[in-house]
């Protein structure tokens, strides 16, 4: 069973649960904190274990490379790539030499902006830490976003400066032109041009001292991809980050220093930011960065060529990968990671079968920052994606916020060490209600404690009165030989209010055809009851997707 709050603090070795004392903000500009919800919207934060008692001053950045040191690591790698390897004091001063550019050249104040744009590089995880380093806020963007995109952010972040990629310039040059709140674009990866970001921080010593600021100073805005409508902006503190540091990788994941990690989410999704920068120094690990994109195979091959033991991608890649995993093998890897959409267990079996692993399956959220509810090893129970993470406390409720019996769907309430606080943004109210963050999803728990989810709240099928949940129906799909990907999604129907429906994208050489739909309708409803079958199937060739992988159902409803 899940524990409730009071539960979790009983007994002699209980901690307090109220929020730990607060030191003086070092940040002058209080753009954010003066944005922030109002204290009735806040969501209630928990600190019920000894561990997540971060200091009242904490620099997150900061404490991450004291811890690694501190432990022995200086000398030991932690940026890597095909081209250079950085050990942890290499990165230090690069990082240091960043956060001197920022503050001396460009007179930035703690709590200023900091725009990044860049893919998933040593350059963009340098750029990050030296901006958290010198007590700015950074605000991490897609790789992929246009113009219009960048200058919705631009609007509501107001940064200051923007660190990007020489190869991404031209979309955000544009959006700066529309702006009158974006002054300056400095590239971070050109070695000879004057006025990169390379250039200035060559010419600075590396002896900074980092920005003593408190634990509830702000460290970062993430973004929301903004799929359905203006994107909101979730708003961490130093603690936030520090305290997700002692929640699921400290009691799921368990990284070791040894470790190599791989991945495709980009640094600038929070899911992203954790599994591939935060968490692997707050282990003593290292982290690979290829020069090129992955497609299935290369990452196969790259975990082999690197030694990779930790890799981190969504469901869909790597039910692309397996069957390079079973054709060449990965001796190496051990720990490997899904989150960003729901793991259908067709695919975790899929995986298991190619490789031997059982994957760590995981629901998190921008505005928590990370996973909450997860299970690895021997705790995985198939179809579950796990239990509660310590640290946080998990409930299904009804729309009264009522926890509903065991075995009954309803809709998934958190609380923990970190929670939602979005940027002047209405739908605070929508996220948090009763201090209790409500991430929009459809779960069911079960006597054991395991979480089930079922669907995004507002992607359940009601048909003809009963409840259908679409990724249900889509591990069903996935689990017929000829079915490569799919997406299910409820469709208005005078007659049953709604129908589900399947987007199905066949494997080579797989025919469509009415023959076809009866096959996998059939396939259907021979594992799933019979209500459930989608009793309307379209072949497409590809599905729409974020750029973190996440199928964009609201597109497949719009077809």
């Amino acid at each position: 069973m899940s524990t409730s709050v009071s539960d979790t603090v009983s007994g002699p070795a209980a901690v307090s649960t109220e929020a730990p004392a607060a030191a003086p903000s070092a940040q002058a500009d209080r753009f954010v904190h003066e944005r922030l919800p109002a204290q009735q919207a806040l969501p209630r934060m928990v600190y019920a274990m000894p561990e997540l008692r971060i200091p009242a001053q904490a620099n997150l950045v900061q404490s991450l490379f004291a811890k690694a040191i501190r432990e022995g690591r200086a000398d030991k790698p932690m940026l890597r790539s095909d081209k250079i390897t950085l050990t942890y004091a290499d990165a230090l001063e690069r990082v240091n030499r960043i956060a001197q550019v920022l503050v001396e050249d460009f007179k930035l104040q703690p709590g200023n902006r900091v725009l990044l744009r860049g893919g998933n590089s040593i350059g963009m995880a340098l750029a990050w830490l030296g901006v958290v380093q010198a007590g700015l806020v950074a605000v991490a963007t897609m790789p992929l976003l246009r113009a219009k995109e960048l200058g919705e952010v631009i609007e509501k972040a107001r940064p200051a400066l923007a660190l990007c990629d020489a190869s991404l310039l031209e979309e955000l040059q544009t959006a700066k032109a529309q702006s009158s709140t974006l002054q300056v674009i400095v590239p971070f990866n050109l070695m000879d041009e004057p006025g990169s970001l390379a250039v200035l921080s060559a010419q600075k010593d590396g002896q900074f001292t980092p920005c003593p600021v408190a634990a509830d100073d702000i460290a970062l805005m993430a973004f929301t991809s903004g799929t359905t409508g203006k994107p909101k902006a979730a708003v961490h503190t130093h603690r936030d980050v520090l305290a997700a540091c002692e929640a699921w990788p400290r009691h799921v994941l368990k990284a070791r220093p040894d470790d190599i990690v791989v991945g495709s989410p980009p640094l600038a999704f929070t899911f992203g930011l954790g599994g591939m920068l935060i968490f692997p120094m707050w282990a003593g690990a290292s982290v690979y960065y290829p020069s090129i994109g992955y497609t299935p195979e290369a990452m196969v091959k790259l975990i082999n060529q690197v030694g990779a033991t930790v890799c981190y991608t969504a469901p869909t890649f790597y039910r692309q990968m397996a069957a390079f995993a079973k054709q060449h093998g990965v001796p190496s890897l051990r720990l490997c990671v899904s989150a960003g959409e729901s793991l259908p267990d067709a695919t975790r079996q899929l995986w298991k079968d190619a490789t031997g692993i059982e994957m760590i399956d995981g629901i998190g959220a921008t505005e928590m920052f990370h996973i909450f509810i997860s299970a690895a090893g021997a705790d995985v129970r198939r179809g579950a994606i796990g239990k509660v993470v310590p640290g946080y406390t998990a409930k299904v409720v009804n729309d009264d916020g009522e926890e509903v019996p065991r075995g009954t769907v309803g809709k998934l309430a958190v609380v923990g060490p970190t929670g939602c606080r979005y940027l002047d943004d209405a739908r605070q109210g929508n996220y948090v209600k009763s201090g209790w963050n409500y991430p929009g999803d459809a779960f069911m728990q079960d006597a054991d404690g395991y979480f089930f989810y079922q669907a995004r709240a507002d992607d359940m099928i009601i048909t003809a009165g009963y409840n259908v949940a679409g990724p249900e129906v889509e591990d069903a799909l996935l689990k017929h030989p000829a079915v490569a990907e799919c997406g299910v999604v409820g469709l208005p129907d005078d007659d049953r209010g709604m129908i589900v429906k399947a987007f199905v994208v066949l494997k080579p050489g797989e025919a469509g055809g009415d023959g076809t739909v009866k096959v996998l309708q059939d396939h259907v409803k021979a594992m799933l009851a019979p209500f459930k079958y989608p009793r309307q199937i379209e072949f497409v060739d590809k599905l729409p997707r974020t750029e973190t992988g996440k199928l964009q159902r609201f597109k497949l409803r719009q077809s």
